[in-house]
């Protein structure tokens, strides 16, 4: 029997219903491969954020790399054993020799950061090469703290542990780079700044030079809870204490930069390591204080600086950045604890060190 012929509507809805079945096969197809991919960068964004979190560092950074001919980035580790070492960086700036030993900066980095993100927040490697400075940059390990901040407080045993490290690796790289372990300096970004003027404490008569950058005071705190105060500007060191420590030997000058807007590390921080500096001088010695000075450079925002001498040489120096929160002054833009709007705190940094002599 012949099947029924279909007239034209028919057909016309049959070829219609077909082509939208295409259709939404082919759509349901990109839907569905724009849901993996969604889904893919989704749990590769969050894996990365996880080992991000796992690895304790804000803003991730490769390892710092030189431009041909623009010096050596070197990597190493050492330290005081097997289960006291720690990883460290070192940039040698070109022209460097045993005939040509550079200075050497120890630049130690803030909570949840590593060299690397430190290097790329503060454009070291540019900066080095062009002053011929060599960097040299500890690394702290989450088995001696889970955000990675250097151990500035605590008991006894752990900071003097912490620092001894540090020594023993700067002793190691001045052993063993041409360095020049006469012009030793030091400067940290907040735990790390902590951690700069520990050392000056308990190695004075090794640096020529330290800087603190939105650091809490030293020798201020022996438990967590202490160490909160210290943030909030509660807690002062002890001077007797210190000066018990520093047994009468010279502390050397100390560069202080602190933002007045910073909520993590209170600006007192500043003002009370100024005043344990200048309290621990011999009582023979001339200290003279400057007036407050307003700074302005450009667009950058302000700075008040103030200077305190001893016998006529410079001994400390407090910048406060106006405006500046917990951030490095004049670092990169788009890191964490990083703000390009305040003047450059190593260039700050170095042409005060510089002066010193």
């Amino acid at each position: 029997m012949p099947r029924p012929r279909k007239n034209a509507l028919t057909s016309a809805l049959f070829r219609l219903g077909r082509s939208a079945t295409r259709a939404m096969s082919k759509t349901a197809g990109q839907a569905g491969r724009m849901a993996s991919d969604a889904l893919t960068a989704h749990a590769d964004s969050a894996a990365k954020a996880t080992r991000d979190a796992l690895a304790a560092v804000a803003s991730p950074a490769p390892a710092p790399a030189a431009r041909k001919g623009g010096g050596t980035w070197l990597e190493g580790r050492w330290g005081l054993g097997p289960f006291a070492m720690r990883r460290y960086r070192l940039y040698l700036p070109p022209g460097v020799g045993v005939r040509r030993k550079a200075p050497l900066l120890l630049f130690l980095h803030g909570c949840q950061q590593d060299s690397a993100s430190f290097a790329a927040s503060t454009r070291v490697g540019a900066f080095a090469r062009e002053k011929g400075v060599a960097v040299l940059m500890p690394e702290q390990s989450q088995d001696a703290n889970p955000q990675r901040c250097w151990n500035w407080f605590g008991v006894e045993q752990l900071v003097a542990l912490e620092a001894a490290i540090l020594m023993a690796i700067v002793d190691h790289v001045g052993n063993t780079a041409p360095v020049r372990a006469d012009r030793l300096y030091a400067l940290g970004m907040s735990a790390g700044g902590a951690m700069a003027t520990t050392l000056a404490l308990r190695y004075p008569e090794r640096f020529r030079a330290v800087g603190c950058h939105s650091g809490a005071v030293a020798d201020s705190a022996g438990s967590l809870r202490q160490a909160g105060q210290v943030l909030r500007g509660r807690r002062e060191p002890d001077p007797d204490a210190v000066a018990r420590r520093v047994a009468g030997h010279a502390l050397p000058p100390l560069l202080l930069i602190h933002g007045d807007h910073d909520l993590v590390v209170a600006p007192a921080n500043a003002q009370a390591a100024a005043q344990l500096w200048t309290g621990l001088c011999d009582p023979d010695d001339r200290i003279r204080q400057s007036q407050p000075t307003e700074v302005t450079r450009g667009a950058r925002r302000t700075c008040v600086r103030t200077d305190w001498t001893r016998n006529g040489a410079p001994y400390v120096r407090q910048v406060s950045v106006r405006g500046l929160a917990h951030a490095w002054s004049g670092g990169a833009a788009g890191r964490a604890y990083s703000d390009p709007s305040g003047p450059d705190a190593l260039r700050l940094a170095w042409a005060w060190f510089s002066g010193i002599g």
